[in-house]
């Protein structure tokens, strides 16, 4: 029998290298041009509206309230910064209701408060209905829709100039149908932009331009609301009114909010209105603050006072929005709890 040698051996591995010593990279992360532009652009596009934001706005401002602790008057015009500094002096005159200047003032806020009222419960009554019949699908309804929108896409100048010319005693058409065409208060003619009926004028002005920003906003609001609680509801048995207090008003509630704050906010600082509508001088019916400010500053050069007034009704407004946002954001936790 013959033996087979064995198999050498296989040669053992190689050891392996001795470890090199632990190597430090320092990573240094260079930003490439593209990255850079992706992140500046957003800025570079803010910059241009922030640099308007800040001529138009907030230096003005700044410069109103420096004007409201000087005695600002037509004889310092030319050099406001060497206007005699009075500290408070404006603020006191401003709001001490027992002279002059301060109870004008407050009459003004008060006409002012009534009349921020009526407009904003107006217009948002009528463009919550509006935009709660417009949900119903009825042939015009496009027309109607858009019909319903140009008070608020016309200028605000415009409208206001045309409505003067209605309003005029002699030969304005609101005096035309109502005295000669319907016989309504008699043959004589009511005078509109003097007097107590100043304010309705401006009241219906303001409404008229108004109501239809409330229409577009609720009618936005509506379209996320389920057309099949509706159609849940009233195979319950729920009525037309129940839908809308139980279904329509809650789900718009939080646009809702929002909605009151703008139109306070736009009515209650309303300029262009009372002023192309009555000029320089409004009616003492119509005397909103934002025309009482005016004239206190542009019409008797006191430009301290007024700009007092201005620093008064701005801190007013910020505190009705705080409180009114507080008082919002309570009672929407209460809901979701």
């Amino acid at each position: 029998m013959t033996v087979s040698p064995s198999a050498p051996p296989a040669p053992a591995a190689a050891p392996p290298p001795p470890a090199a010593g632990p190597v430090r990279r320092t990573a240094h992360r260079v930003r490439r041009p593209g990255r850079v532009r992706r992140i500046a652009l957003p800025y570079l596009l803010l910059l241009p509206a922030l640099l308007l934001e800040l001529l138009i706005h907030l230096i003005p401002m700044v410069m109103g309230i420096v004007a409201s602790f000087r005695e600002l008057t037509q004889f310092h015009i030319r050099d406001w910064t060497g206007a005699p500094w009075t500290g408070f002096d404006n603020y006191e005159l401003a709001v001490d209701v027992n002279r002059p200047v301060g109870e004008a003032l407050l009459g003004s806020f008060l006409t002012t408060c009534l009349f921020t009222v009526l407009s904003v419960g107006l217009c948002w009554f009528l463009g919550t209905a509006a935009a709660v019949f417009m949900q119903e699908s009825f042939r015009g309804r496009g027309f109607l829709r858009a019909l319903f929108l140009v008070p608020y896409a016309l200028p605000v100048y415009a409208a206001v100039i045309t409505w003067s010319f209605m309003f005029q005693r002699d030969n304005g058409m609101i005096n035309h149908v109502l005295h000669d065409q319907l016989g309504i208060g008699g043959a004589e003619h009511t005078f509109w932009l003097l007097g107590d009926n100043s304010f309705w004028a401006l009241l219906i002005v303001s409404v008229w331009k108004g109501w239809p920003f409330a229409f577009l906003i609720v009618t936005a609001a509506l379209q996320n609301v389920p057309r099949e609680l509706y159609e849940a509801a009233a195979l319950d048995g729920a009525g037309v009114w129940q839908q809308i207090r139980r279904i329509t008003l809650p789900s718009v509630g939080a646009v809702n909010q929002v909605l009151l704050l703008v139109l306070f906010l736009w009515t209650f600082n309303d300029f262009n209105t009372p002023f192309v509508l009555f000029g320089k001088s409004a009616p003492e019916a119509a005397d909103l603050i934002s025309i009482h400010i005016y004239q206190s500053s542009f019409v008797t050069w006191n430009f301290g006072t007024g700009s007092a007034m201005s620093v008064l009704l701005l801190l007013f407004l910020l505190l009705v929005t705080a409180v009114y946002l507080l008082v919002t954001m309570r009672g929407r936790r209460k809901s979701d709890a």
